[in-house]
């Protein structure tokens, strides 16, 4: 008969709110009236309302935190961050329900561990990155010192290809250059477990894989479709006198067929020598050189699709655990935060005991919590609320406006 009444049904409504605390105030309720905590337990709630929740403070200020300075933490029941969530599961050999060894939110405690109080290792996450950066940083600090010994003329016809192929390596510079900071924006994010400077990094293997592929596809499509006509227009429209004068003297010839055919007169090249034509030698260093050039910078895509490919994957877990722990600033408690949620649960304690034995309760609740000179002191509210819709209205203001 007594399931029956509104008031009953009133307690249910709030069930999976107001009655989630009530194991931690029994003791105060038993110990307070001199009566035994069984006469006061709460009804329990009935089978499918466990996700309704009432609210307990439904405003927000424009930067995330409420208007007020009230944390966005009384929106959630002190129970979400319950010994079962921040317990370890799963590990080998540790039996579940374990309390985590340093970290989390009770790093912030004075006396408190930052880190776990084990011998950290690496994690898998973290060992893929440091092969693959080691990769990245490998095969981009050999292309930077290929493109920088061409550019110095350090091996035989180096000068040709600074000539003939200068667009196409001076993108490469560039790639292997932008591959060796992205390689130490890795190394910085990896030993230093920071995850802006890995996320840096995961969004620069993308940038360096465009400038990879392009001195590859240049080299491709130059090697590829008519080389010989290219090369044609090239002796004569592009090079110019002391561009024809530098290849002349690099392949030991002399003019285009022959020394009367738009040749660059040196001390080895006139009327008269007997050095064959540059066309043909030209041609074959350039099919040599382009051919070289694409396939080495193709050959690297594969490897480097699984650079991009570790850091999305990887990025987020250099830890030994997933995040550091940390509460965003918005749903830190302080004093009002405090006020607000012990104001709702003295309410609810009103509705289900009397405002004398609420009244009691939030009294002793301040002076337990060293609060009283910091926490306004607000009257409980004995006005019954109405049932809420699950996570209805979150974000409301405290005053019912909206």
């Amino acid at each position: 008969m007594e399931n029956n009444s509104p008031r009953s049904s009133s307690r249910l409504s709030i069930a999976a709110s107001a009655y989630s605390a009530a194991g931690s105030t029994r003791h105060i309720l038993g110990g307070h009236n001199n009566v035994s905590s069984g006469d006061y337990d709460p009804p329990s709630s009935p089978p499918g309302i466990n996700d309704s929740r009432d609210t307990l403070s439904h405003y927000r200020g424009p930067t995330g935190t409420t208007a007020t300075g009230v944390s966005l933490m009384v929106n959630y029941l002190p129970s979400k961050f319950s010994a079962s969530l921040v317990s370890r599961k799963g590990d080998k050999g540790v039996e579940p329900h374990l309390p985590k060894n340093g970290g989390g939110v009770e790093a912030f405690r004075s006396g408190e561990s930052r880190m776990s109080g084990r011998r950290l290792r690496w994690t898998k996450f973290k060992w893929i990155l440091f092969c693959t950066n080691f990769c990245l940083s490998l095969y981009s600090l050999v292309s930077l010192v290929i493109c920088l010994l061409t550019w110095f003329d350090v091996w035989a016809h180096a000068d040709v290809v600074r000539v003939g192929n200068r667009p196409e390596l001076i993108i490469s510079t560039i790639a292997a250059s932008i591959g060796i900071f992205t390689s130490l924006m890795g190394w910085a994010g990896i030993l230093m477990n920071n995850r802006g400077f890995l996320a840096m990094y995961t969004f620069l293997t993308w940038i360096t894989f465009a400038f990879l592929v392009t001195p590859g596809y240049m080299t491709y499509r130059h090697r590829t479709f008519n080389l010989e006509g290219k090369i044609n227009a090239e002796w004569s429209r592009k090079l110019g006198a002391s561009g024809r004068l530098r290849i002349q003297d690099q392949l030991e010839c002399c003019g285009y067929f022959s020394p009367f055919i738009e040749a660059t007169v040196s001390s080895t090249c006139y009327a008269r020598a007997l050095l064959p034509g540059c066309k043909l030698p030209y041609l074959t260093f350039q099919r040599l050189v382009l051919g070289r050039w694409y396939k080495a910078a193709f050959s690297l895509v594969p490897l480097h699709i699984v650079v991009m490919i570790a850091g999305l994957l990887c990025s987020n877990h250099v830890t030994y655990r997933f995040g550091k722990g940390m509460m965003p600033e918005a749903y830190r408690l302080n004093a009002s935060s405090m006020a607000v949620i012990m104001e709702n649960y003295a309410s609810q304690l009103a509705e289900q005991y009397g405002s004398e034995v609420a009244d009691e309760v939030y009294k002793l609740s301040r002076s337990n919590l060293s609060l009283v000179g910091d926490m306004p002191s607000t009257p409980i509210n004995t006005a019954r609320r109405p049932a809420q819709a699950p996570y209805h209205a979150k974000y409301e203001s405290l005053g019912g406006g909206h």
